[in-house]
């Protein structure tokens, strides 16, 4: 089974820092970083913008690089700040739509830093672990299933296959004519949790005896089906050591998602956004 499918919390995009330098050495760097590598029109570039760019633009430190591939970064973030200088004096800055990116990427930045500062000293213990371990274990269906279905837009076509099907027509052929691009394999489905189907689809599904055809098309947003369910096998959860470092990121994003919470609660929130008004009369139409 894939780890993928053991996840069931989705850990949020966390940058946590490796190691922060602590004491003069924290001040050693603060220093550095405020060196200037250049100026443009009597604006200082720092080594710390700098040494950000090289690390956004390579994946590599600064320091990694010879003295051509420096030189070379330089002259690429000065052309970016020539640019960026000009555009605001055009005033594209304030431009709504670019306006509003730069305020979510702002937003962003700072989510992720007060995350990396909030969670720098909560690593969590083995006993958080396995209490995480042991939560997403009781989630799981104990199940998989491997089944086929013939996708139709309307319910008596999904109709007119069951009879065929009841006629002793094979399902494989009939599901040459889904809408779904599993025709191409009969219609087959391959092993799937019902976690991943939606729920009309997945329920159906699990009504069914191996070897069984649904009795009755079921209906989803994506249309009519008709399915048969061909095998089931038990889960067995991964162990516990294989999926560590995801149960880690799990731990750490609810330990957040939890210090989120209580900012929030304890802010003064006035939330202003319209509904969307239904139109009754359409709906009932329809």
């Amino acid at each position: 089974m894939k780890i993928s499918r053991f996840l069931t919390v989705a850990a949020v995009g966390i940058a946590l820092a490796a190691c922060q330098p602590k004491g003069d050495a924290a001040d050693a760097a603060n220093e550095a970083a405020k060196k200037p590598v250049a100026t443009i029109n009597g604006k200082t570039i720092t080594q710390g913008t700098f040494d950000a760019f090289v690390q956004s633009a390579t994946g590599r430190p600064a320091s990694e690089l010879d003295a051509e591939q420096r030189k070379r970064a330089l002259d690429s973030l000065i052309t970016m700040h020539v640019v960026a200088g000009q555009a605001q004096k055009d005033g594209l800055d304030k431009e709504s739509a670019l306006a509003a990116e730069l305020e979510l990427m702002r937003l962003n930045m700072l989510q992720q830093a007060a995350a990396e500062k909030y969670l720098k000293d909560k690593t969590p213990t083995d006993e958080e672990l396995k209490a995480e371990y042991d939560a997403q274990v009781a989630q799981m269906a104990p199940n998989e299933y491997r089944a086929r279905h013939i996708l139709v837009p309307t319910e008596i076509a999904a109709t007119q296959i069951l009879e065929r099907l009841n006629r002793g027509e094979k399902f494989e052929a009939l599901a040459k004519d889904s809408l779904d691009s599993s025709r191409d394999r009969g219609g087959d489905l391959g092993w799937f949790s019902p976690a991943s189907m939606v729920k009309p689809f997945a329920d159906a599904v699990m009504a069914l005896k191996k070897g069984e055809t649904i009795a009755k098309p079921v209906q989803t947003q994506f249309g009519w089906h008709v399915i048969r369910l061909d095998d089931i096998r038990q889960v067995e959860p991964p162990p516990f050591e294989q999926v560590k470092a995801q149960l880690n990121q799990a731990v750490l994003a609810k330990k957040f998602r939890t210090y989120s919470e209580e900012l929030e609660k304890a802010a003064k929130v006035e939330r202003k956004l319209e509904e969307a008004k239904v139109d009754t009369k359409s709906e009932e139409k329809k």
